[in-house]
């Protein structure tokens, strides 16, 4: 098996695992939505639950496996399975205790944390208040979410990728779960959205409990003995940190405009988390885990030096992101509104946050393409155990973000700020490109630019075929939700056949080579 379709096969367990979590992840919003609305008490909640969900995305779906995946791979190719092993069992001890020193160390620092990410709270006490409670209940979490990502680490590494997939999903139910539990029991806002912050942590623990049955099942012992100075551990350390900056460019810029919209209205906050969600959708299903799942092969091609290789999965991999990232994109921007209504318009969630929310996701949508294409041109440098090229460039953009948002937020309110975040990661990933050119010389643009004009030209023209259906199907003004359930599949359905049937006939290559390759035949 050749490694883009090692790539495309691993790109579909993981895509189809994270469309599971992202489905729970709809119900959680959409309970959380009509428990809690988009007022005082949910912009608390989510201000708070920035800080876990960061570490998630960092640790989960990012830096920690970013950084230990090359390192193990290399070992193991080296000096063998056994101590590579040897490696991750170092790995988890310290890590183990560098994980409880944090929880204890945040939970203390939660007052100014709280700041940190929700300044303008300060001018309503109470809210400031809750936000630190909630951020004290849920900041352990980081230890659970740490492990889970060394266990991905191994575990990708290792040809294996449904259970870290999958782990999202038991932090969905967790969540859930303890809203439902909280709102059969009491009426009290206060006491539900602490039972909800309580439910992330044992969401965490359900997460892990799912991993260690499969690192057993790869021959990891973890209780066997081993140092906490493995030599590969170093290789790690160097790469950890400038790797998390790295990475988390995009969900520090979310960051940076959550801390600026806790200056606009009321409600800002949650707009901006809905609209987010839904453009996660796409962007984990395709973009995150292609990435994912693109890592273990260009680390192994980058240790045994084979440069034409890596830039040869690159572009695969680069045009089967941008295949399906784009019509996502079309998609979410024409269907804006109906989607927020029917997953969210109910109970507090009214007409308006119906409105503003989709506001939100249409600037969030523009930038969907390059959200994706950043983390596949990262994990090239990553692969190569390059991270200062990333962070110099990642560095540069959350100034333009921070300004643009700024400049923005007067004019747009807190849509600006989506359009911020969009505009600084489009520049990050022509920055990256540029790089990574001057590093590995043509990067096989020609094709890549080919393939992707073909895709927007198909998308555009289902765009067109996706507003004339839904122009006639859907009201999001007081239409049942059956009936905009039914409108909205007819739409998405339309899409789909539009899309496949017009890249059948001007980018038929690229569609064969898809299928193909998620069927694991040969080229």
């Amino acid at each position: 098996m050749d490694e883009n379709t090692r790539v495309t096969l691993a790109a579909g367990t993981v895509g189809s695992a994270t469309l599971l979590s992202r489905v729970f992840g709809y119900a959680r919003d959409m309970v959380f939505a009509g428990v809690f609305g988009a007022g005082p008490i949910a912009d608390a909640f989510i201000a708070a639950f920035r800080i876990p969900n960061l570490l998630r995305r960092l640790f989960g779906e990012g830096s920690l496996g970013i950084s230990f995946i090359p390192v193990f791979t290399e070992t193991m190719q080296r000096d063998g399975r056994e101590e590579a092993f040897c490696l991750a069992r170092s790995a988890f001890r310290l890590l183990s205790v560098i994980l409880l020193v944090a929880a204890v160390l945040g939970i203390a620092a939660a007052p100014l944390i709280t700041r940190m990410v929700a300044y303008g709270f300060t001018k309503s006490p109470e809210q400031l208040s809750l936000t630190v409670s909630l951020t004290r209940i849920m900041f352990p979490y980081l230890f659970f979410i740490g492990m889970v990502a060394l266990s991905m680490g191994v575990l990708n590494a290792l040809g294996h990728f449904a259970a870290p997939a999958l782990a999202p999903v038991f932090l969905n139910l967790a969540m859930i779960g303890s809203l439902l539990l909280a709102v059969f029991l009491t009426t009290d806002p206060i006491t539900r959205v602490y039972a909800l912050a309580i439910g992330v942590l044992v969401g965490g623990g359900f997460q892990l409990a799912l991993q260690l049955p499969c690192l057993a099942g790869k021959g990891l012992r973890l209780r066997r003995k081993t140092t906490f100075g493995h030599a590969g551990l170093k290789k790690i350390g160097k790469l950890f940190l400038p790797v998390t900056f790295g990475a988390a460019v995009f969900q520090i810029n979310t960051l940076v405009g959550n801390l600026l919209a806790s200056f606009l209205p009321a409600g800002s906050i949650s707009y901006l988390y809905f609209a987010d969600r839904l453009v996660q959708f796409p962007l984990g299903i395709f973009g995150i885990s292609t990435a994912t799942a693109v890592l273990p092969s260009l680390s192994r091609l980058a240790a045994a030096g084979d440069a034409e290789a890596v830039k040869q999965t690159f572009g695969f991999s680069m045009r089967l992101v941008l295949f399906i990232c784009v019509p996502a994109m079309v998609g979410l921007v024409v269907l804006r509104e109906p989607i927020v209504a029917l997953l969210f318009q109910r109970g507090q969630f009214g007409a308006e946050a119906t409105v503003l929310t989709a506001r939100a996701l249409l600037y969030y949508a523009f930038g969907l393409w390059a959200f994706a294409s950043v983390r596949i041109v990262a994990a090239v440098f990553y692969a190569m155990q390059d991270a200062r090229t990333p962070v110099k460039i990642a560095l540069v953009c959350i100034v333009v973000n921070l300004l643009l948002g700024w400049l923005l937020m007067k004019p747009m309110q807190h849509a600006g700020l989506a359009l911020a975040l969009t505009l600084s990661s489009a520049l990050n990933l022509i920055l990256l490109l540029a790089a990574l050119r001057s590093r590995l010389g043509p990067l096989g643009g020609r094709a890549i630019a080919a393939s992707a004009c073909k895709t927007a030209l198909c998308s555009a023209i289902m765009g067109f075929a996706v507003w004339g259906v839904s122009g006639r199907l859907l009201s999001t003004q007081s239409q049942p939700a059956g009936l905009l359930a039914g409108g909205l599949a007819v739409s998405i359905f339309t899409g789909l056949a539009s899309y496949g049937l017009l890249s059948h006939i001007v980018n038929g290559n690229e569609l064969k080579s898809v299928v193909k390759r998620f069927r694991g035949e040969p080229r």
